[in-house]
């Protein structure tokens, strides 16, 4: 078996751009990866078409010769957008090699530790501003039996924090505690917003709520600030959604600069780089939560893996989406009393409507994080829940 094409569907979600990569054989078996980049969609599209002719021709098994090549043959090295293309291509590998073997992708690395994953919502905010917003939110998607929430309340703040946003941000996470009760996990996002002075004074005003973990307090391009932080402060640090390859977590390990590794598999090399990266955590008795606020192909890879890593507590997933997410693909996300199942169908498990994904093409997409839109992340009267035994809910 040979790989006879490699191809990249990028569609607008509206908040961000997903892209989608397709894996051909000459044995009619295809696969589907996911690597998509927010604002580098183009980018990443030239990079996908630059590694095509290195890929076409090779034995689709054998993916960690293709992962070593690949990355030897690229004279430079890392980074968002070359990681993000060979991490989409290895994903759609896993896929047919699934389906070659007629067995679900978490089978190939070690098999099951757990059919289900205790899951964090994301996308529960949308639109919320004020501190009763978001408690009138949480308090609603708490009653639906989900029982941790991550969100950024920091508005448009960057490097430093106004003592009026401060003070904003302080009720807006207590307004949330209040609502759902002391049961409920609270995730802080950051968004790698802060300098270590900054995020310090944040964690000793946030830690009276008891948050799970305060997510990427620093701005990731040096890790040496986001330990200074995690060496100061009562509340748990998770990082690494931005980091790349195997060898950038080698530096936040070394560095003990988390509580919680957030590896980006479709980033930072693809689901092997990722079971890896879960390895030298558990290693130094570090867990793992994938990061994961992007599209279905690549919440169906990060289940079959984190099926798999023993170390893995976590799963981040979207909570709502707008209605074209149905018809793109064949996704159907498995929920269960806050936590959400892992699928048994051949590689990943899920198939891509190509159709559907051309009605909806690229369209370029800002970043809202420091315009104070953060949460305007869904189109007007377009938010819905997609997991199945929710469907029937009214998102309000």
């Amino acid at each position: 078996m040979k790989i006879t094409d490699v191809k990249i569907y990028t569609l607008d979600a509206y908040r961000t751009n997903w892209a989608f990569i397709k894996v051909e054989t000459d044995e009619e078996i295809y696969g589907w990866g996911e690597a998509s980049l927010g604002t580098n969609e183009q980018a990443l599209e030239g990079m996908v078409a630059d590694l095509k002719r290195l890929i076409t021709g090779r034995n689709p098994l054998e993916i960690e010769k293709m992962c070593f090549e690949v990355y030897r043959d690229i004279y430079w090295k890392g980074g968002p957008v070359l990681m993000s293309a060979i991490s989409g291509i290895e994903i759609a590998m896993w896929d047919i090699v699934g389906k070659y073997f007629n067995t679900p992708t978490y089978n190939l690395f070690g098999g099951k530790m757990r059919d289900k994953v205790k899951m964090y919502a994301n996308a529960w905010f949308i639109g919320a501003k004020t501190p009763e917003e978001f408690a009138r939110k949480a308090k609603r998607t708490a009653e639906l039996g989900i029982k941790a929430l991550k969100w950024d309340p920091f508005g448009a703040s960057h490097m430093t924090i106004s003592r009026e946003q401060l003070h904003k941000s302080v009720d807006i996470v207590g307004a949330v505690r209040q609502a759902v009760g002391d049961n409920v996990e609270l995730l802080i996002e950051c968004h790698g917003r802060f300098n270590p002075t900054t995020a310090i004074e944040i964690s000793r005003e946030l830690e009276q709520f008891k948050p799970m973990f305060l997510e990427e307090p620093c701005v990731p391009d040096n890790m040496d600030s986001t330990a200074y932080v995690r060496a100061r402060s009562n509340i748990p640090i998770a990082a690494g959604e931005r980091g790349y390859t195997k060898y950038a977590f080698q530096e936040m390990f070394s560095k003990n600069a988390v509580d919680y590794a957030q590896p980006d598999v479709f980033h930072t090399g693809g689901l092997m780089e990722g079971k890896k990266i879960a390895a030298m955590a558990e290693a130094k008795h570090i867990m793992v939560s994938y990061h994961n606020p992007s599209g279905p192909v690549s919440n169906a890879a990060i289940l079959q893996l984190a099926a798999t890593v023993p170390n893995f507590v976590i799963h981040e997933i979207m909570l709502t989406d707008g209605a074209f997410r149905k018809k793109i693909t064949n996704e159907e996300v498995g929920y269960e009393d806050g936590y959400i199942l892992i699928p048994d169908k051949p590689g990943l498990g899920i198939d891509v409507n190509v159709e559907e994904v051309l009605k909806r093409p690229y369209t370029p997409r800002n970043l809202r994080h420091y315009t104070g839109a953060v949460t305007d992340i869904r189109q007007k009267n377009d938010t819905f829940y997609y997991f199945k035994g929710l469907e029937d809910k009214i998102y309000e």
